[in-house]
């Protein structure tokens, strides 16, 4: 009976990870850093990347999305505790909505890099790499309780919307701690 319940952690723990909108498109495991130095070299080539959104412009027959780039985690979020590695561009045939698709939102992207793309910032124009989407995964908002750490809405544990136990409000299990008014405070 204990391997059997081994075997079905094991299949579970493989089935975490990566969200299955970036997890299924085949990437190779190169970095933005590796790219950038040399993007002829790399053309056509999938890869995963992430980031937090700092701009989105949508044309008539695709968007464009461009990234303040960030290492990924083991999950694919992007790591925001590290350096940001630089800037790249997203190219999507899919309308993304620019109010969906925030300022300052995280998001994971699975894609093929096609060379480059002129931006400006400020007063300055650069050449960012471009990366043609074959997957986007938009993240959950990270919620903060100064009780009780993090958790994302709708997840539960500690800090989250949760089952109405600890911080937040949930629809179904009113809010937070104890029923407090106060997002994760309670009454005393």
């Amino acid at each position: 009976m204990r391997q059997y319940s081994l075997l079905v952690c094991l299949l579970l723990s493989a089935c975490a990870g990566l969200p299955s909108a970036v997890k299924d498109v085949p990437v190779k495991d190169i970095s933005y850093s590796q790219a950038s130095q040399n993007l002829n070299s790399y053309k056509d080539t999938s890869v995963r990347w992430g980031g937090v959104i700092i701009d989105v412009e949508n044309e008539q027959d695709f968007t464009l999305v461009q990234i303040l780039s960030y290492p990924l985690n083991y999950y694919g979020r992007p790591q925001l505790n590290k350096s940001s590695e630089g800037r790249f561009v997203i190219k999507s045939t899919e309308f993304l909505d620019p109010a969906v698709y925030a300022k300052d939102k995280e998001i994971t992207v699975a894609g093929t890099l096609q060379g480059d793309i002129e931006r400006t910032i400020g007063k300055k124009t650069v050449r960012l790499p471009l990366l043609v989407s074959k997957g986007i995964y938009l993240w959950p908002i990270y919620l903060a309780s100064p009780y009780y750490g993090y958790g994302y809405p709708g997840y539960g544990g500690y800090g989250g919307w949760g089952y109405g136990g600890y911080g937040g409000f949930n629809p179904y299990f009113g809010y937070g701690y104890y029923g407090s008014p106060y997002w994760g405070r309670p009454y005393w």
